[in-house]
């Protein structure tokens, strides 16, 4: 029986979206895109829409081609939610048929009164087990901490610099990382 690829549990801002990087200097591989997804619309709740000002991503168009390399299932964990698919999953190079699985989060605004990041406790229910590795630029060791009490699989949350995005040595430690499943499963399975 063949074991669940692992998943890979994808941000937008910060990780796809280089949000941090100095204004007036884009990422270089970066293209810029304007957009007015409807999570933006809805935070200028009572503006009209032609009044809002579009929303400045840069997407790194090779970023598709490279996640689809990785052996990994793709999710989106992000606040884009399904905005993503429609907005962000083409522009980064994932085909245009194809929708990712979205995380749904509860209302990001509530603090969670231990420490943890906002998606933390979804994520993990989400992943019921399954390996996973998070791709985000708010993960931090109160995080990882959560998710060795409470998730019995294997998972790796790998922060992202919000002022660089994804980077080829991120690709190399997923890839890595992933292949370290690989390896384990194939050793356990050939134990009496």
């Amino acid at each position: 029986m063949t074991a669940a690829r692992p998943l890979l549990l994808l941000d937008v801002d910060g990780p796809l979206n280089p949000f941090a990087a100095p204004p007036h200097r884009r990422p270089v591989g970066y293209q810029t895109h304007r957009m007015k997804p409807d999570g933006w619309i809805a935070q200028h709740a009572g503006t009209p829409e032609h009044r809002i000002k579009p929303l400045r991503v840069w997407l790194n168009p090779a970023h598709g081609a490279a996640l689809l390399t990785l052996p990994f299932d793709l999710v989106w964990a992000t606040t884009w939610e399904h905005d993503a698919n429609e907005w962000i999953g083409w522009r980064i190079g994932l085909p245009r048929e194809q929708n990712l699985p979205v995380i749904e989060f509860e209302d990001q605004t509530v603090l969670r009164p231990d420490g943890t990041y906002v998606k933390t406790w979804t994520v993990v229910q989400w992943a019921r087990g399954r390996p996973f590795a998070w791709v985000d630029d708010q993960v931090d060791d109160i995080d990882r901490q959560y998710v060795a009490r409470h998730h019995d699989g294997p998972a790796l949350l790998h922060w992202i610099d919000p002022a660089r995005g994804l980077t080829d040595d991120d690709f190399a430690l997923l890839g890595d990382w992933a292949a370290g499943l690989t390896s384990k499963e194939n050793t356990d399975a050939d134990r009496p």
